[in-house]
Formats: structure tokens, sequence, C-alpha cells
């Protein structure tokens, strides 16, 4: 007749346990605390509930069954995997939250084909920063705002500058998301008429007046601009 053997906790498996309810607890906080929006767009917003929900069950299940017979010591690679593992989580925790700003739009620019369906401007179709970012790629879409220039626009965005750029302009700056920030690329407009010296760098603003297409760029002639606070979806979304 045999005898049970006394199971013991495994240090491997409650390892994995801390990794799978650190990555439950990121995905509970970002829902509690409204910060989807920054992180992901709103297509993908749906795995943050989901995965919430799938890892907060797998947690449970991981620590369930982390008694065992033989020994499973956490060895050295198993460590640095699981470090690893939580790395992302204590920098979302640890980190202010921020949209992405003027450094990292001096280093994204808008790809080729990102925005595949600009709202139509035909018809009156307002002219947004989307229409502007699809123009950058597509010749329907540029000649569509070629015959909307001098319309009045009203755009919201980030403060940023160039080097050398007049004291009264600035690039009024908008990130595009299709997935999440890691894919985020920027569209820019260069605003004119801007009260030198009113307005820092990374400010959100909304900015008022003509616009005018000028080759590949886009110049807005302001005649209102107001600082705004951040938008709760800071990200363009396509």
């Amino acid at each position: 007749m045999s005898l049970s053997r006394s199971r013991r906790w495994s240090a491997l498996r409650l390892a994995q346990t801390v990794a799978l309810a650190s990555w439950a607890g990121l995905f509970w906080f970002l829902l509690a605390s409204d910060r989807t929006s920054l992180y992901l767009s709103s297509r993908t917003a749906w795995v943050v509930p989901l995965g919430a929900i799938a890892l907060s069950i797998a947690a449970v299940g991981r620590l369930v069954t982390a008694r065992t017979e033989e020994p499973q010591p956490l060895g050295s690679r198993a460590a640095w995997a699981v470090g690893f593992v939580l790395l992302p989580v204590v920098a979302i925790l640890v980190l202010p939250p921020a949209a992405l700003g003027s450094y990292a739009a001096s280093r994204r620019s808008l790809a080729s084909g990102l925005v595949s369906s600009a709202p139509s401007l035909e018809a009156g179709g307002r002219v947004t920063l989307a229409s502007v970012a699809a123009a950058g790629w597509s010749e329907d879409a540029r000649r569509s705002l070629v015959r909307r220039a001098g319309s009045r626009v009203s755009f919201e965005g980030i403060v940023a500058r160039r080097d050398g750029q007049a004291a009264d302009e600035f690039m009024l700056t908008r990130f595009i998301v299709s997935c999440c920030v890691a894919d985020a690329l920027s569209v820019q407009v260069r605003v004119v008429g801007a009260p030198p010296g009113r307005f820092d760098e990374d400010q959100w603003v909304r900015v008022s007046g003509a616009f005018y297409p000028v080759g590949k760029e886009v110049v807005v002639d302001a005649s209102e601009i107001e600082p705004i606070p951040q938008p709760d979806d800071p990200y363009l979304n396509v």
C-alpha cells in the first residue's frame, strides 16, 4: 500500500501566479481609472476588460495548482522571464500617465496608407485632422482638401515647434492610433498668427481659423487659439 506524498508550494508556480495576477490587476486598474484610451485605440479597448477577467481566472487557477508533489524551484532563467513579464506592469503603474507629446512627434511621421477612410469632404463634410492625414498619401483626398481651401476649421492638438520656426507659428500635432500607442503616428498642421510666447510646447489648444493646403503642408491662419484640457481620448482612432 503506497503512502500519499506530501505536497509543497511550488516556487515556480507561485511566481507565475504573481505574474498573472499583476497583469490582471493592471487591467482592472486601467478600467477603474479610465486610462485605457492612453494606451489603446477604441477598436482594441475590449482587450482590457477581457484580459482583466481572463487573467484573474488564470491567476486563481494557477494558485489552486501551486502545491505539487515534486519540488519546482524558481531557476534563474524562469526568474528573469517572470521579471521581464512584470516590467511593463511596473512601468505603467510607476510612470505618470501622459499622452504622447512633441518629442514623439519629431520622431514619428504619418505612414502611407495609415488612414484607410477619412471623413468625406464632399457635400460640405467637416474638415478634420483625419482628412489632413489622408491627404498626405491619397491624391483624391488631397484634391478634396484643396477644393475646401479657405474654409474655417477647428482643430485640437498639442503645441510643437520646429527648429528655426517663427515666433508666431507652431505645429499643431495630434497622434493617430490604429491599435495601440506603439503604432501611433503624428499628423501636423502649421499654425500661423499665434501670439508669440503665449503657448508652451506640449500644451493642448484648440485652433480656429481658415486653412490652406500649401504643397504637402496644411497651414491654418489662426483667428482664435485657446488652451484646453487634455481630451479624455487624446488620440485619433482609425
